[in-house]
């Protein structure tokens, strides 16, 4: 079984159908990208697996049991994770407190009421730090981080409580050349024990990163496959040449 199922999801706002019966399945450990032109649905399918809303008909499975109606913090508790596409790190706490908080959120409160989990954690903030190229700027406020950094700080937010799915949401944008091309290698460790479902408009760096790809256009899914796949899709061709 798929880690997460989407069956038949549509969400409409009033006379709007922003989402048109989508179907979408992403296995463990896999990378799956999301792709398409402005306003054809990618965030809000994004937000619909999240819980930021939910679904006007259609099913959202995740790890065998059904999420379409339950609330964000309890998809938390099983494992699913997610990243905005604004940055909203906390700009006047240091590099290394934005981490601990994420982990915190994971605690009991007696441990937190206890002061016991800073040290104990400390560990684990390091080594998330590290890995997101931050260790050396852990005492920095947030807000001092390049936009690119704060980007990286949010990712490594967003994995500290090991979640099973991630969803990133254009997580590139704004970002030099460099920095894209440092975070596609900062990302690929993770499908060791995280999937991740990304929307992201620079093609070249979703395509290097991810293992499928499901095109939408105007709400519905135009098809679903291998990046070699997609690409050679008519009608992907079609909607990339004429209207992104």
């Amino acid at each position: 079984m798929a880690l997460l199922q989407v069956s038949g999801v549509t969400k409409t706002y009033g006379p709007l159908k922003a989402l048109d019966g989508v179907d979408l399945e992403v296995e463990a450990g896999s990378f799956h990208g999301l792709i398409g032109p402005n306003g054809s649905g990618k965030s809000t399918l994004l937000k619909a697996i999240a819980g930021a809303h939910f679904p006007t008909t259609g099913r959202i499975l995740f790890d065998g049991g059904d999420i379409t109606t339950m609330p964000p913090y309890q998809r938390a508790r099983r494992g699913l994770s997610l990243k905005f596409q604004i940055t909203s790190v906390l700009t006047e706490l240091s590099v290394y407190d934005n981490v601990l908080l994420a982990l915190q959120a994971t605690e009991g409160y007696g441990a937190l009421f206890r002061s016991r989990s800073r040290a104990r954690l400390d560990g684990e903030v390091m080594a998330a730090l590290e890995r997101f190229r931050l260790a050396g700027r852990a005492d920095d406020l947030a807000g001092e981080l390049s936009h690119g950094e704060q980007q990286w700080l949010e990712i490594a937010m967003a994995l500290a409580p090991r979640p099973k799915l991630l969803l990133l949401d254009e997580p590139t944008g704004g970002m030099s050349p460099e920095e894209r091309r440092v975070t596609g290698e900062l990302l690929a460790p993770i499908r060791r024990h995280c999937a991740l479902v990304i929307v992201e408009h620079d093609l070249d760096f979703i395509k290097n990163i991810c293992d499928r790809l499901t095109m939408l256009d105007q709400g519905r899914v135009l098809g679903t496959g291998s990046v070699a796949e997609i690409e050679g899709d008519a009608r992907v061709q079609e909607i990339y040449t004429r209207r992104v």
